[in-house]
C-alpha cells in the first residue's frame, strides 16, 4: 500500500514537472491608467528616478529601504540600487527614453531571487489634457520559475503593485503645485 502511494505521488510529481516544462518561456505583466495631465508632466515623474521613487509602490512598501542613486538620476544611464528586507535587493537603469512617450528600464534583482527583466512605461495622449500611462514588465521565465508560477500568479501579484503605483502616480501628478 505504501509503495502504491509513493508511486502515485512520484507520478503526480513527474506530471507536474512535465507540465511546468510546457509553460511559456517569457512573461509579461501590464497595467494602464488614465491620468488627467499632459504626457510631458507625467513623463518627468518617470524619467527622473528621484521623482519616480516619490510614487514607486516598492519604495512605499518598506520605509527602511536603503537606496542609492548614480551621479545621473534622469534619462538613459540613470541608475538606482536598493536593499530591503521586504522588497529584496536589486537595481534599475533607464536604458532608453523618448520624451514624452516612453521610458525603458532594465531591472536586475539579486534577492530574494535572481531575475533580469525589462520595464516599459508608455504614455499615450487621451483627449486634451489626459494621458494613458501603461506600465509593463517582461522577461524570461527559467524552468524553476515556471514551477513557481504554477503556484503563484505573477500577473495578480505584480499587477496589484502596478495598479497601486499608477494610483499614486496619479495622486502625485494631480497634486496642486506647491502642496
Amino acid at each position: 500500500m505504501l509503495k502504491t502511494i509513493a508511486l502515485v505521488l512520484l507520478a503526480a510529481l513527474g506530471l507536474l514537472l512535465a507540465y511546468a516544462a510546457t509553460r511559456p518561456d517569457t512573461f509579461r505583466v501590464e497595467r494602464s491608467r488614465v491620468i488627467t495631465a499632459p504626457p510631458e508632466r507625467v513623463f518627468g515623474l518617470i524619467h527622473d528616478l528621484r521623482q519616480f521613487n516619490t510614487w514607486n509602490p516598492y519604495e512605499r512598501k518598506d520605509p527602511a529601504l536603503r537606496g542609492e542613486y548614480s551621479a545621473t538620476t534622469a534619462g538613459p544611464g540613470a541608475r538606482y540600487a536598493w536593499h530591503s528586507d521586504k522588497v529584496g535587493t536589486g537595481s534599475m537603469e533607464i536604458v532608453d527614453a523618448e520624451a514624452p512617450r516612453r521610458v525603458g528600464m532594465k531591472l536586475d534583482f539579486v534577492a530574494p531571487f535572481e531575475a533580469h527583466n525589462r520595464a516599459e512605461f508608455t504614455l499615450q495622449p487621451e483627449g486634451d489634457n489626459a494621458t494613458r500611462v501603461t506600465w509593463a514588465l517582461h522577461g524570461p521565465v527559467p524552468y524553476l520559475a515556471k514551477i513557481a508560477h504554477l503556484f503563484f500568479n505573477m500577473d495578480r501579484m505584480v499587477g496589484q503593485d502596478f495598479e497601486d503605483g499608477l494610483e499614486h502616480l496619479q495622486a502625485v501628478v494631480q497634486k496642486p503645485v506647491g502642496s
